[in-house]
């Protein structure tokens, strides 16, 4: 579903813009948001990019970082004028309102015309013009795939290449997933041609870790890890008091379930976390098992085949106690993936 001409003759003449994109963004959620903030501005247009939530300190090397508006209830009333005053609103990696908390009600609201850029399955209809594909890897893809519709590559400068390739590069697991293709690597060969830095974004996005966050991890795999053979299955929890002991900040679990899903004969792993309000869980797979159909059909979640999401209103223990209650459903496909 791609909406381009529309798109091209909503942004063809200077507008104001707001950017805002799923909540504990990514590194494809603020690659994707600053990169075309930085080519919309290039455009002449206005152009603010606020998220639901703060983000991991990794990603705040980003071009347009410093301009970025994280909401909190201290910037409540700035964010709802935002809201008020924005001609456009672009949606970015993500499908579905209640991905961007409190700032769904504002989007909602709000007179500006919305363009969702996305490429999760399922897509909520709430946008006016949408840029859609599930089979893109990356929102920093569509964006990109976007620009080049538009015949605007030229204004591709260092800073816009170097958020779209961390978006790529990420969501395709430093392209090892099976969502590396030949158009994945036709983006990064003509963002690479453009001498951005590979080397440099990839240590600043997984070799820039606290040691709080190491300290974090090492105590998650010695103490935290449930390998269930007859499964293929591992998995992890955290509590509260966990994450507090640890000082963990926003970002730090973020890729952890890899390391239960690196573990040999694994095929599937999940990480629930007790965020307070709400169990959240995150759920990875290899091959052809679909964490996708799992979470959808059990914790109110969504994602990819092999990369999804879910929450759960239980307590951890419980949460966790509905898990193992669900696995042996898919015992059989678990223990057939290859």
């Amino acid at each position: 579903m791609q909406d381009i001409e529309a798109i091209s003759a909503v942004i063809g003449h200077p507008q104001t813009v707001l950017i805002t994109t799923h909540q504990n963004p990514d590194a494809d959620a603020m690659g994707s948001s600053l990169g075309l903030a930085g080519y919309l501005r290039k455009k002449g247009h206005h152009v603010t990019v606020v998220t639901p939530t703060d983000y991991s300190q990794n990603l705040h090397w980003m071009a347009g970082n410093e301009d970025v508006i994280a909401f909190d209830e201290k910037v409540r009333v700035t964010v709802s004028q935002l809201m008020e005053e924005a001609d456009l609103i672009f949606c970015l990696d993500f499908s579905a309102l209640d991905r961007i908390k409190e700032l769904a009600p504002m989007v909602r609201q709000s007179r500006a015309r919305k363009i969702m850029i996305d490429h999760h399955l399922e897509p909520e209809s709430f946008a006016d013009m949408v840029l859609w594909d599930p089979k893109a890897a990356a929102t920093a893809e569509l964006v990109y795939r976007l620009i080049g519709l538009l015949g605007d590559k030229d204004l591709v400068d260092i800073p816009i290449a170097e958020c779209l390739y961390s978006g790529l590069m990420t969501d395709t697991g430093s392209f090892r997933h099976s969502n590396t293709t030949g158009d994945v690597h036709r983006m990064a060969a003509e963002l690479l041609d453009l001498h951005i830095d590979v080397s440099r974004i990839h240590r600043r996005i997984f070799d820039n870790v606290s040691l709080d966050k190491f300290r974090l991890l090492g105590y998650v795999l010695n103490e935290k890890l449930k390998v269930l053979p007859e499964y293929r299955f591992a998995y992890i929890t955290l509590t509260e008091a966990e994450l507090k002991r640890y000082r963990s900040k926003t970002g730090d679990t973020e890729g952890m379930v890899n390391y239960a899903l690196a573990i040999e004969g694994v095929v599937a792993a999940a990480i629930l976390i007790d965020r307070g309000e709400e169990i959240r869980l995150s759920f990875r797979s290899v091959s052809d098992f679909s964490v996708r159909e799992l979470t959808n059909a059990h914790f109110n979640g969504g994602g990819h085949r092999n990369a999804a999401g879910g929450r759960s209103k239980l307590s951890l223990a419980d949460t966790e106690r509905k898990l193992l209650s669900v696995l042996p459903q898919y015992q059989q496909q678990l223990l057939e993936t290859v």
